[in-house]
């Protein structure tokens, strides 16, 4: 699924599987993407279970801010209530209340953050978990 414009190219499997045999630069960054998947994926299991989802949607958002560059992201709600397991109701409840604090704007498929620094406050300690492991891993 793509959730960002952007480019995406297509390989055929047997050219990807016979570069990451050959044991290069493909293969150690094939590694470390799925290192790092699997950190955000066990990290989102244990989040979802732990915290509220205000801090669950602050977490995301601000993943999604690390991925694209940018204070603006075009999604909906209903996208982000599919990514974190939840209705699109309770993702309107906790925007609405990041929103009252000044910390996003959002209309229609459009999502503004405000105050990133606000943001990373009231996001849950799984934020910084994954975003280390993203940092040790594109650091080799």
């Amino acid at each position: 699924m793509v959730q960002i414009a952007g480019y995406a190219y297509q390989v055929k499997p047997d050219v990807i599987l016979a570069e990451f045999r050959r044991g290069r630069a493909l293969q150690f960054l094939l590694l470390r993407y799925v290192q790092a998947l699997l950190t955000q994926i066990s990290q989102n299991a244990v989040c979802g279970q732990h915290h509220t989802l205000e801090q669950q949607l602050c977490r995301w958002l601000l993943l999604r801010l690390d991925r694209i560059g940018s204070r603006e992201i075009p999604v909906t709600y209903g996208l982000i209530g599919e990514m974190l397991g939840v209705r699109r109701q309770g993702i309107t409840q906790a925007a609405s209340k990041l929103h009252a604090a000044g910390l996003i704007e959002y209309r229609r498929g459009h999502l503004s953050v405000r105050d990133r620094g606000r943001l990373q406050a009231r996001a849950c300690e799984c934020y910084a978990v994954v975003r280390k492991e993203m940092d040790r891993l594109r650091a080799r």
